[in-house]
């Protein structure tokens, strides 16, 4: 497994990487102390997950985020002493699929990473490749999702977040069985997450966000798919 860590905190960077070397096995690691250096070296060989501080001397954190996910859905977890719910919106609205505040412990940070693996390693239900409500189809297979025949680009949370929406159509779906699901039994607190990305989603597939058709809020419940 490789993880690529980008953070200028010299005493942040010692931490980290004396804690994943010692308690993860077969870690490769990459260190950047500059978002250049992150993009470079994240082009020249890539990573399985990329540890992501926001405040980097030369390019900040956000635009790191958006330029890795670009070209990649590698899991991004963001680390930042910012704790304010607009900065982890915006590391969440750039791509990242964790935001985690410093300072923060080290079983936290080891149970963030395996849950962001786990994430990605989930496989598709190979016995329904297709999925087909309204103007909305999804490829569980390729992960491709089209709103009326074009292809809306989502991160790997949010497809994850559309994905489980589906595959229980016209179910309510709790806020606490969607965390679990998506992130993992580790966030099954952060309803946060949940309403923001929940946002994000509906801006990509709705014809109408701000009245939403498709994602259903069932107050003090959790989200629904409705059938079209």
């Amino acid at each position: 497994m490789k993880l690529l860590i980008a953070d200028d905190d010299s005493d942040m960077m010692e931490a980290l990487t004396l804690t994943l070397t010692l308690q993860l096995k077969d870690c490769e690691l990459a260190t950047a102390r500059t978002g250049g250096e992150a993009l470079r070296l994240f082009a020249a060989g890539g990573a399985d997950v990329v540890l992501l501080d926001l405040m980097l001397p030369d390019i900040d954190g956000y635009e790191i985020c958006r330029k890795i996910r670009e070209r990649s859905e590698v899991p991004i977890l963001m680390l930042s002493a910012r704790d304010q719910e607009l900065d982890k919106v915006r590391g969440f609205e750039m791509g990242a699929d964790d935001y985690i505040t410093k300072p923060f412990g080290q079983l936290e940070l080891l149970a963030r990473i395996k849950a962001a693996l786990r994430r990605r390693q989930l496989s598709p239900e190979a016995s329904i490749p297709a999925f087909v409500n309204g103007w909305l189809t999804i490829n569980f297979v390729t992960h491709e999702v089209l709103v009326r025949g074009q292809p809306v680009r989502l991160s790997p949370i949010e497809y994850n977040l559309l994905a489980q929406l589906a595959r229980n159509l016209g179910r309510v779906m709790t806020h606490k069985s969607l965390l679990a699901n998506v992130w993992g039994e580790e966030y099954l607190d952060e309803v946060d997450y949940l309403k923001v990305h929940i946002r994000h989603v509906r801006g990509k597939v709705e014809e109408e966000p701000a009245h939403p058709r498709l994602i259903i809020t069932e107050r003090g419940l959790g989200y629904r798919m409705a059938r079209i």
